[in-house]
């Protein structure tokens, strides 16, 4: 078995595996957490729609707020842009998914427009990693965690960039690097810090929910 075979058969299976199921148990464990009691009267019955409300709320940081980071947020919205893009518009992406499942597919962007987006994604990670080690504070903040995620993100990007680049010859070798550190990425994913990625519609809308409860605005 060549390593570009274990990538994509044994690891892979693996990896999702562990996707789903760490996802589930994280999310199983937030539910699953007794609520603190609440012995103030409710202002008015919450559902659906306020949890909604919750999650669309912070999509932008209020105006006070914005002059102090400015830029952070604008390189934070141009990584998660890039990386959208580099994983849903990029052919070889739409095909893996196609194998994986065997008839779901959509579109592709052109490849010099997701190689543009994937090198949007490099710098502006680059640029984080400088913020965060300039930033007194971030920086006294900063774990393993932070530091371990940026990297995994990090390294399936660029190996991606290396695998599918058209001026360089591509190898089964640098396809399975980028197959391995994109698995890796997606194992850690639950345990560590990039499970923001779906944990955040969670967080926000129970937020969103308990401050309807309560009568407060977000």
């Amino acid at each position: 078995m060549t390593l570009l075979e274990f990538a994509r058969g044994p690891m892979l299976a693996i990896t999702l595996l562990v996707l789903f199921a760490g996802s589930a148990w994280r999310i199983y464990g937030i539910f699953r957490l007794k609520p603190k009691p609440d012995y103030s009267k409710p202002r008015r019955e919450t559902g659906f729609r306020d949890a909604l409300g919750g999650v669309l709320a912070r999509v932008f940081p209020r105006k006070a707020f914005r002059p102090r980071i400015a830029f952070t947020e604008a390189n934070a919205w141009l990584f998660h842009i890039g990386l959208l893009v580099i994983i849903v518009a990029y052919a070889p992406h739409i095909a893996f998914v196609k194998r994986l499942t065997g008839f779901i597919t959509w579109p592709a962007l052109p490849d010099p427009v997701t190689y543009f987006f994937g090198a949007v994604t490099i710098v502006t990670l680059i640029i984080a990693l400088l913020h965060r080690m300039s930033h007194p504070p971030l920086r006294l903040l900063s774990n393993f965690d932070d530091f371990f995620s940026w990297f995994l993100v990090l390294l399936a990007v660029v190996t991606g960039m290396m695998a599918f680049d058209t001026s360089t010859a591509r190898t089964d070798t640098v396809l399975a690097i980028h197959l391995l550190s994109v698995e890796a990425m997606l194992i850690w994913l639950p345990f560590g810090k990039l499970s923001h990625a779906f944990l955040i519609f969670i967080s926000r809308g129970i937020t969103g929910a308990a401050f309807a409860r309560k009568g407060a605005s977000l």
